[in-house]
């Protein structure tokens, strides 16, 4: 029973993970392009805070509290409940949902000056004015996107995981297809980003549509506050809100800080996360979306056996994949951040600021990923209140360590205390899933977590060795750059496949109950 659980939460998780990887790939190509053509500048940091804000929005109402509160309702509707009460609770949901984002959404494109004001206080004139208007622009993405995570959800519930997964490429191809073939239509050309990202949430609503259609569920939304469904995900949204964003709410801190430093600080901060969050976003974020329902599914049918096998599963595939990932980047800051970004406009001071924005948020990469998977445990329980709490401390962590290191470290200080509090924020969450007994460790963890030990160790001693000093990589061409990394890259990672293999891990470990 128990290997075929793994077997299966492998299998998708690897199918998740793949199309998470094409769109990851994608975004860089995306970066790629936009640090090309737009390079850093004021208008760069403007759009970027305009991005944020929806996005921000987005994990608030959709990928977070609302995935939270829903997921888990589904599955109990699922268990307990008949097909026809089923459909009827998803279309009220539908109703009441876009309800609420519309109502949102106005409030955002009317107030919009004093959320760019509270998001952005440092920005002067220029920026401040250019952040609002194409915030305005984008704002609208939210309900979109909110509406596509919805249908997502549903088709994940039903295993339906690679149309999800695949759905936020769609989102990277219009954004590189505004930049390359109409940036040059707009007085300031950053302004295609903004209309590419309100083309996408359309895009992307609409290509899900016909797989939610095919599994029985493209019902017309009807608003009813008082279905029982509704109100019980309305409770556990409301907490969640600010629970599942933790992580989110430190980048938006971050985004505070930031615009009170110098013209180019925000978008070097925003480099640097899309190289910290491409490992979790390809895996973290898929192995959460793989587990929670399956969790879910467990805690409904009340088996302890299999939710604590299920968490400890993901909880060492992270460790797996992160530990090794955030080493990496921390080794490798300075060339992946030349290889992937040193074209056109983005020059060689971009890459060392960048550079040291990229090794504070390797400090927490691995944290990032361990709090995605630790608060599913909480989540596919519907026990909301624990990780508020302990993302209430992390944020107040946060925001004082923000002040204690912007002066000395200035961006890379914003970087640094976010990775710290998400190590803070992950280790509250591990101590009480063990506390409350939600998760007890397994048998093997010191065996594996020795393994892990001497292959990473060999991996970074490598990568360090070979990697070579930061001005050859500035210097070489684009080329030469792209050859260099790849060859390091595959090489680390074959390394680290033979360690473990050397120190006994085997895929049937992987797949199977325990490593």
């Amino acid at each position: 029973m128990m290997l075929v659980m793994s077997k299966a939460l492998f299998k998708s998780t690897s199918l998740v993970s793949s199309m998470t990887f094409l769109s990851r790939i994608l975004g860089f190509v995306r970066d790629m392009v936009a640090a090309r053509i737009f390079g850093v500048n004021a208008s760069v940091d403007a759009f970027l805070v305009a991005f944020k804000i929806p996005n921000f929005m987005r994990n608030l109402f959709a990928e977070g509290s609302f995935s939270q509160a829903f997921v888990p309702t589904l599955a109990q509707y699922r268990q307990h409940k008949t097909p026809e009460e089923t459909k009827l609770f998803i279309s009220h949901v539908a109703g009441c949902l876009s309800a609420i984002l519309l109502l949102v959404t106005l409030i955002g494109l009317i107030a919009m000056p004093l959320i760019i004001k509270i998001s952005a206080p440092g920005f002067e004139p220029y920026r401040f004015h250019l952040a609002t208007y194409l915030s305005r622009i984008t704002f609208p993405y939210l309900m979109l996107i909110s509406l596509t995570a919805f249908v997502g959800s549903i088709l994940n519930s039903y295993g339906k995981f690679g149309i999800p997964a695949f759905t936020p490429a769609l989102l990277n191809i219009c954004l590189i297809i505004a930049a390359v073939w109409f940036s040059h239509d707009f007085t300031i050309p950053i302004e295609s980003q903004a209309w590419g990202i309100l083309i996408a949430g359309f895009v992307q609503l609409a290509f899900q549509l016909p797989h939610l259609k095919r599994l029985g569920f493209l019902v017309w939304p009807r608003i009813n506050w008082h279905d029982e469904g509704v109100r019980k995900i309305l409770k556990l949204m409301i907490p969640a809100i600010f629970g599942a964003s933790i992580v989110q709410i430190g980048i938006l801190v971050n985004t505070i800080f930031a615009s009170f430093l110098k013209v180019g600080s925000v978008t070097w901060l925003y480099y640097s996360e899309r190289l910290a969050y491409f490992p979790q976003g390809v895996f973290a974020v898929a192995l959460a979306t793989v587990v929670l329902p399956h969790l879910s599914r467990q805690h409904a049918k009340s088996s302890t056996e299999g939710f604590m096998s299920a968490l400890d599963w993901g909880i060492r595939c992270n460790l797996l994949i992160g530990l090794p990932a955030a080493l990496t980047m921390g080794v490798l800051a300075g060339p992946l951040v030349s290889t992937l970004f040193q074209y056109g406009h983005f020059y060689a001071y971009d890459v060392i600021m960048t550079r040291k924005s990229v090794i504070a948020y390797s400090v927490g990469l691995l944290a990032f990923m361990l709090i995605k998977i630790l608060s599913t445990g909480f989540y596919a329980r519907q026990d909301i209140k624990t990780p508020v709490k302990i993302g209430i401390a992390s944020v107040i962590f946060n925001i004082m360590m923000n002040a204690l290191l912007i002066s000395p470290l200035a961006h890379a200080g914003l970087a640094l205390a976010t990775s710290i509090s998400s190590c803070f924020n992950a280790i509250l969450l591990l101590y009480f899933l063990h506390k409350q007994k939600i998760y007890v460790f397994q048998p093997g963890w010191i065996v594996f977590l020795i393994r892990l030990l001497f292959a990473n160790s060999i991996v970074v001693l490598f990568l360090y060795l070979a990697s070579g000093p930061l001005m050859q990589w500035i210097n070489w061409p684009g080329h030469e750059r792209v050859v260099h990394l790849v060859y390091l890259l595959i090489s680390a990672m074959m390394i680290y496949f033979a360690c473990l293999w050397i120190s006994g891990l085997r895929p049937k470990h992987i797949s199977a109950k325990g490593f």
